[in-house]
């Protein structure tokens, strides 16, 4: 995968990896190969596909440490609680900014608002956007303020 990915390149291929997220979420009996085989498309950029790829299987190879930090810093609100769309957003963020970080955790917040407002409800990108925002500032205070990094290959 390469590093000087296109910020547009990457947007498509959040945008992918949410609604395969999502089919996974919804349909347990489906395996992420299943879920891959049905977005499989022909007229897809190779590289938007590999990424995509590459954010679907960590994102839910990690779902249970990623849920684990929402239960963890959202009082009140558990993850299987969520809008299954807001739950793909979450994840996918936290994934590709804190848990693997390939983005900068603000440009993850901003695409997850982003993807929530185009694919979740009418109060999916404020929902997103205000349990990122106490997630990443809990870990923030507890890790120190380096865990916001900002690397070159950001999408911004």
């Amino acid at each position: 995968m390469s590093k000087n990915l296109l910020p547009q390149k990457r947007r498509r291929s959040r945008e992918i990896a949410l609604q395969m997220l999502y089919a996974l979420d919804i349909r347990a009996d489906q395996s992420p190969e299943q879920a891959l085989a049905l977005f499989v498309s022909v007229d897809e950029d190779e590289e938007i596909w590999n990424y995509a790829e590459m954010l679907v299987r960590g994102a839910w190879g990690e779902r249970e440490a990623i849920d684990k930090l929402i239960r963890t810093y959202l009082t009140g609100w558990r993850p299987e609680r969520m809008v299954a769309v807001d739950r793909a957003a979450l994840r996918l963020a936290l994934y590709e900014s804190y848990i693997k970080p390939l983005i900068p955790i603000p440009v993850a917040i901003s695409e997850a608002v982003e993807l929530a407002r185009t694919f979740g409800t009418e109060e999916s990108a404020k929902f997103v956007n205000g349990v990122l925002g106490r997630i990443i500032r809990a870990v923030s205070e507890e890790a120190g303020p380096d865990i916001v990094h900002t690397e070159p290959d950001s999408d911004r």
